[in-house]
């Protein structure tokens, strides 16, 4: 990394022979798009040459700061997609109640979601912090527990604790589902 601080290419295309697999293994587990991956791995590997003063040896190898770098920037990539994702949806429902004779489904569809994101917003932060990052994220609880640097146990307590709040509000929904 004091290489590439000093802007030595070599030492960045050691970076990447090393660890470009890895990384790309990880932002294609988050995102499940090559492309996308792809384009991810180049990010963090821009960063890691333009911060490379950020870098603290102190504190993490190289390989678990370009895995958080890597990792922070395909959940951004992820959360941004899903906002598109969420607008064109939304779009879409709102055509379709238009013209659609299964409108009226669609309208307990869109106010079941709305029931849903009520309910995980009324989740304490820790508890849907587990959550984001299993379900969002698509982390175990394994890494989970290294990613918020919490014992794991804590980590499958709090899922536990907010699978029960979600069943209980949630439970009008979940009858008319089953």
């Amino acid at each position: 990394m004091h290489r590439v601080g000093r802007r030595d290419e070599t030492a960045l295309a050691e970076l990447y022979d090393r660890f470009a697999a890895t990384l790309n293994a990880l932002a294609l587990r988050i995102l499940r798009d090559d492309a996308d991956a792809e384009e991810v791995v180049q990010e963090a590997l821009v960063h890691a040459w333009n911060r490379a003063d950020s870098y603290d040896p102190g504190r993490s190898s190289v390989s678990t700061w370009l895995v958080l770098v890597t990792r922070s920037r395909a959940i951004d990539r992820l959360r941004s997609r899903r906002v598109v994702d969420r607008t064109h949806d939304q779009v879409r429902h709102e055509v379709s109640l238009h013209e659609s004779p299964k409108g009226g489904r669609r309208v307990q569809d869109g106010e079941r979601r709305q029931r849903v994101r009520a309910a995980l917003r009324e989740l304490p932060p820790e508890q849907r912090q587990v959550l984001d990052l299993a379900y969002y994220g698509g982390l175990t609880q394994s890494e989970i527990a290294q990613t918020a640097q919490i014992p794991l146990g804590t980590v499958k307590t709090r899922t536990l604790l907010a699978m029960k709040k979600l069943r209980s509000a949630l439970r009008d929904d979940l009858d008319e589902l089953l």
